[in-house]
């Protein structure tokens, strides 16, 4: 782990499509046991930072570490960085959970065999083992019963609580939430929030882009507010919530609460 505590690291990410530039240079420390949730709005960033934490997108400028350590990249002599290779890349991705808006479960696999793949694959866990933590998992997230079950049998809540126990089945250092809600109706969006919730209060570290201001209020340790690729502010949900000083933030929230 990095040597202020932090589990994340993110210094100066810069990004670009093109001539269009996504990330402005952000700055992040996210603590062992923290909750940081990113608000803003839509186009600000989030979700390509996000990509960027596992290195599912590549970055243009500055470094990310997790747990001490680069991700995608290696230091060459001299100090600059170069793309890691893939096997070097999957495994330092095992160590950071992503859960998707759209689930992205495998749909010719059952329940069960989505949770015990990448364990299986990527960590080389012996099956009975596998099995054992996908069937905790299922218990956890509320899903037992459908273990031999197929995605498509499954509501979108039941899928994304499936989404939720596959990444925890690498027991990741870091969990990415990327507005995991967004597809759902009310009453399944519930279902999801319960299980994230429930994660936050057992120690998880989690960076959560979202905008459900009820699950920011009540699990959030911090709010982190994007805008134009960059952050603009930061602080506790109470801070945020009730005082913020960024009008761009003020604005942001003033709208999402109608």
């Amino acid at each position: 782990m990095n040597g202020n505590g932090a589990v994340l690291v993110a210094r100066d990410v810069v990004k670009y499509y093109g001539n269009h530039q996504v990330l402005c240079g952000i700055d992040l420390d996210v603590r062992r046991g923290e909750v940081v949730c990113i608000m803003g709005p839509s186009g600000s960033g989030k979700t390509t930072f996000l990509r960027c934490i596992n290195h599912l997108e590549r970055i243009d400028g500055g470094r990310i570490e997790v747990n001490g350590d680069l991700v995608g990249y290696r230091t060459e002599p001299g100090g600059k960085l170069k793309e890691d290779s893939d096997a070097a890349i999957a495994r330092k991705r095992s160590e950071i959970g992503f859960v998707f808006q759209r689930f992205n479960l495998w749909p010719n696999k059952t329940v069960l065999e989505n949770i015990v793949l990448g364990p299986r694959l990527v960590r080389h866990v012996p099956r009975p083992d596998a099995v054992a933590r996908a069937e905790e998992l299922l218990r956890r997230v509320g899903l037992a019963e459908k273990r031999d079950q197929y995605p498509g049998r499954l509501s979108g809540g039941q899928q994304q609580r499936v989404a939720i126990a596959r990444a925890l089945a690498m027991s990741p250092a870091l969990m990415l939430f990327d507005e995991p809600t967004s597809a759902l109706d009310p009453e399944t969006t519930g279902e999801v929030l319960d299980v994230m919730v429930e994660l936050a209060r057992g120690g998880m570290t989690m960076v959560c882009v979202t905008h459900e201001t009820g699950f920011a209020r009540s699990v959030a340790d911090r709010i982190v507010m994007m805008d134009n690729g960059a952050i603009v502010e930061e602080g506790s949900p109470e801070a945020l919530f009730t005082a913020a000083q960024n009008p761009r933030t003020r604005d942001f929230l003033a709208r999402i609460r109608h």
